[in-house]
């Protein structure tokens, strides 16, 4: 039996308490449409055991949904005639995860989509690059 929270929405929909329109699934995923999709085909793909967010989870769960992730990422590319895919994860509220329930984004994407990135790359200050992967490091 996975371990479940009784507050959350993901949770329900694992249970069957609030429909959704399941794409696939095995032991230890579902993977379902996103009622908020950003393109044709967004999906949202879930442990079947709660956890909070990418930190919490349980690293075969991880691997779990990365794989399943990846299954429909490629189903929706072919079915759809998507051009690329887009796998997604927001960890924390300032990131925004909306849903408490670690999951995974599979956004088919299309040459003439709206979706953009949050951000403009563009080279950064080196110096800072460096500290912040010297603090990484020093931390591992």
């Amino acid at each position: 039996m996975p371990a479940t929270d009784p507050d959350c929405l993901f949770c329900k929909i694992i249970a069957g308490e609030i429909p959704s329109t399941i794409v696939d699934s095995d032991d230890r995923t579902l993977a379902f449409m996103d009622i908020n999709p950003a393109t044709r085909g967004h999906a949202l793909v879930v442990p079947r055991n709660h956890s909070a967010d990418l930190l919490s989870v349980d690293p075969e769960d991880l691997a779990a949904t990365a794989v399943a992730a990846q299954r429909l990422a490629g189903t929706a590319k072919e079915a759809l005639g998507a051009d690329g895919v887009n796998l997604l994860n927001c960890c924390g509220e300032v990131a925004w995860q909306t849903v408490f329930h670690f999951h995974m984004h599979v956004i088919p994407r299309y040459t003439d989509d709206a979706v953009r990135l949050p951000w403009i790359p563009a080279p950064g200050d080196t110096d800072e690059i460096s500290a912040a992967g010297q603090q990484i490091k020093e931390q591992s």
